[in-house]
């Protein structure tokens, strides 16, 4: 399949469950991002709260992005769908 097959066929269902769960999982975390960013331009001194054995919010919000990042990436690995057409001659040879 070359490029200009790609760009006039539509996309297939499983390319298109793909993106949306894509987009969802990037507003997700987009989200919990932007929480930080505000926090941390807003509310400094609430960054400065010691939160969990002597850490502050900024250490633990920082690695909460950081295992929320490789969850949302594990989550979208498991659901995502793989595509069910059958290969092409030039694939097979």
């Amino acid at each position: 399949m070359n490029m200009e097959d790609s760009q006039f066929s539509p996309a297939s269902p499983q390319r298109r469950f793909n993106t949306r769960l894509g987009l969802i999982l990037f507003a997700f975390y987009s989200l919990l991002y932007l929480g930080f960013v505000l926090i941390s331009a807003l509310a400094t001194d609430m960054m400065e709260i010691t939160v969990v054995a002597g850490l502050n919010l900024a250490i633990v919000y920082g690695f909460g992005l950081i295992f929320a990042a490789f969850v949302l990436a594990m989550a979208y690995g498991l659901l995502c769908k793989t595509e069910t057409t059958p290969p092409s001659q030039e694939d097979v040879q």
